[in-house]
C-alpha cells in the first residue's frame, strides 16, 4: 500500500508544483457535506479547511481571497467566528 494513493503511479511529489500540492492537501481538508453536521464545531477542522483554501489562492497569487480564508481560519482559533446554520434546514421564519 503506498502513502500517496492520490497519485497515479508515474507521478511523484517532487513532480507536483506547490499549487498542485496545496490542491491535494485542501481537498484532502475539505470538508464532506456529509461530515458537515459532524464537524461544523470542530474548530480546528474548519481551520485547516480554510488555511488550505487560502493556500490555494495564495499560490495562484489571488491575495484577496487568500486573506478572506486565512482571516476566517484565525477566526476559528480564536472564537471570534461561528458556525453558520446549517444550509439544508434553512430559517425557521
Amino acid at each position: 500500500m503506498s502513502l500517496i494513493s492520490p497519485l497515479s503511479q508515474n507521478q511523484s511529489i517532487e513532480n507536483l508544483s506547490n499549487l498542485e500540492l496545496a490542491q491535494i492537501l485542501a481537498e484532502r481538508l475539505a470538508i464532506a457535506p456529509n461530515d458537515w453536521h459532524k464537524l461544523k464545531n470542530n474548530r480546528q477542522a474548519q481551520a485547516a479547511q480554510q488555511v488550505s483554501s487560502g493556500l490555494v489562492f495564495l499560490l495562484k497569487q489571488e491575495k484577496t481571497e487568500a486573506i478572506a480564508h486565512l482571516s476566517q481560519a484565525v477566526g476559528w482559533l480564536d472564537r471570534t467566528v461561528d458556525p453558520l446554520p446549517c444550509p439544508t434546514h434553512g430559517n425557521s421564519k
